[in-house]
């Protein structure tokens, strides 16, 4: 298996995990058959925190696809190098800063770790490009 596959599983097991924490959130503000119910305009709220883990796992999944099909892509034209390995591995640590970071509430740091994905998904493809 190649560094690039071993990132992407790493990753997409990464991101089908983050739903954990808003889901326990839920489970102790509304309780275990009120966290099953369909959402109800007068359900309790969840936590600030549960919130935004919310948000930063749907933000994972959406540039979870672009990252897959970039990798996918470097696979099937097998340009794989140790530059897109490393970005691969780059990627992972960064989303995994990410959501931690959107989860507590630390806007800066979150958007420098949005962008460190941003770059490593424009690296993969400018190395498909040919040009790194």
């Amino acid at each position: 298996m190649s560094q690039e596959m071993f990132w992407l599983i790493l990753t997409t097991l990464m991101t089908s995990l983050f739903w954990v924490p808003y889901v326990l959130n839920r489970m102790a503000v509304r309780g275990i058959v009120g966290s099953m119910a369909n959402p109800t305009p007068d359900a309790k709220p969840h936590a600030a925190w549960a919130e935004r883990s919310k948000q930063a796992h749907g933000n994972a999944i959406e540039n979870l696809a672009i990252f897959a099909a970039l990798v996918l892509a470097v696979e099937v034209l097998k340009v794989n190098n140790a530059l897109t390995a490393t970005a691969c591995a780059v990627y992972f640590w960064v989303r995994l800063g990410h959501f931690i970071v959107y989860t507590a509430g630390i806007p800066v740091v979150r958007t420098l770790a949005f962008l460190a994905g941003w770059a490593v998904q424009v690296v993969l493809a400018l190395a498909l490009l040919g040009v790194l």
